[in-house]
């Protein structure tokens, strides 16, 4: 008879929980929210690569406001304080302006913000040491960073899950039926879209290429320089780490910015700490030169906050090491060559991309 009784409460028990799940999965259904996306069509010009984009994370103009919310949005971060774009702004070309960004916590990361600009067409890695292969994976980072976002995903799908927003939208994006199916994955996904439309391609050197434009002559002579094609000009050795169209190579290079004996004696490994290769060890990408003048500080460490210092360290400030990149020869700039490169410099500028609406905070 007693086991009866425990046999019946057990099971009412379990009737009662399932029931409460079911309410809870009620409470959760979207199905009533509609989920018709409309693909994102890129509309690059004729010169440009084209950009790869994933079988299973199409651009969707649903998917892409999305990604541009929760870019912008703090609720990221374990404070609610700071956002992807407190480290990544529009105006300074996706960067922040600042050698060493400060998370959180105010504790400062050792590798200064890196542009956003073109960064759908990256195929090498992201980030300084490319420790990821996609923007998928490189979206994922940051939250649980402890100097950066210093969140968890648990904590951060937990908020959107609840958010007044956020379920309809990721609906509209992706089409899941409850709030349960939120996840990370999915956010990581919108995040990555919304990377891939920043675009920039409305330079004077893209208009150049399309016959719409035509270089003046200091230009012509700054991309003799760069490119090392004129046999009346010196070397400057630009377009080897910064080739044309996106204006990098999209690899990783020494640039002589410090002294080393041995491949050990690096401060900071860079791709080395990924490949574990040593011959990698003080290797950094070569960032885009799209918007340089809006980029400062340079390099990896933000050493130099002006391109006049960057012209100084290439025409005489290369330090040896034993994988310095070869090309790299301590060329004296002159004046005139200097104003000449930089001349061509600046025809991948392109400030209509500073100020594309669709790429701006939503929340502002």
């Amino acid at each position: 008879m007693k086991l009866r009784i425990v046999i019946v409460f057990i099971f009412s028990l379990f009737i009662v929980l399932f029931a409460c799940q079911k309410d809870d999965d009620r409470e959760g259904d979207l199905t009533s929210y509609p989920y018709n996306p409309e693909k994102y069509n890129l509309d690059l010009p004729k010169h440009f690569p084209e950009m790869y984009i994933p079988a299973d994370n199409p651009l969707t103009r649903s998917g892409i406001a999305l990604g541009r919310m929760l870019f912008y949005d703090p609720i990221l971060s374990a404070d609610s304080t700071m956002s992807c774009g407190s480290c990544h702004i529009q105006e300074f070309n996706f960067t922040d302006g600042k050698a060493f960004s400060t998370g959180i916590d105010g504790i400062k990361g050792r590798r200064s913000s890196m542009s956003l600009i073109n960064i759908g067409f990256v195929q090498s890695g992201m980030f300084w040491d490319g420790r990821v292969k996609t923007l998928e994976e490189q979206a994922l980072l940051p939250v649980e960073d402890p100097v950066e976002l210093h969140n968890t995903w648990e904590n951060v799908i937990s908020k959107l899950k609840k958010h007044p927003q956020y379920p309809v939208r990721f609906r509209a994006a992706f089409g899941i039926k409850n709030t349960t199916e939120i996840t990370k994955e999915l956010a990581a996904k919108a995040i990555a879209q919304f990377q891939r439309i920043l675009i920039s391609k409305d330079s004077r050197y893209d208009k150049i290429q399309d016959g719409k434009d035509f270089f003046t002559d200091i230009e012509l002579i700054g991309q003799g320089l760069y490119f090392d094609d004129d046999p009346d000009l010196p070397d400057m050795e630009c377009g080897h780490c910064h080739n044309t169209p996106m204006a990098t190579s999209d690899d990783y290079f020494n640039n002589g910015l410090d002294f080393s004996a041995t491949f050990y004696d690096f401060k900071d490994y860079g791709r080395g700490e990924v490949t574990l290769s040593p011959v990698d060890n003080g290797k950094f990408k070569a960032p885009t030169l799209r918007n340089i003048r809006y980029s400062a500080p340079y390099m990896h460490d933000g050493r130099f906050q002006t391109i006049d210092e960057v012209f100084d360290h290439y025409g005489g400030g290369v330090k040896n090491a034993p994988n310095r990149d070869r090309n790299l020869q301590n060329q004296p700039i002159s004046p005139f060559y200097r104003k000449a490169l930089l001349a061509f410099i600046d025809t991948f500028e392109d400030t209509t991309f500073l100020h594309n609406p669709e790429f701006k905070n939503p929340f502002e």
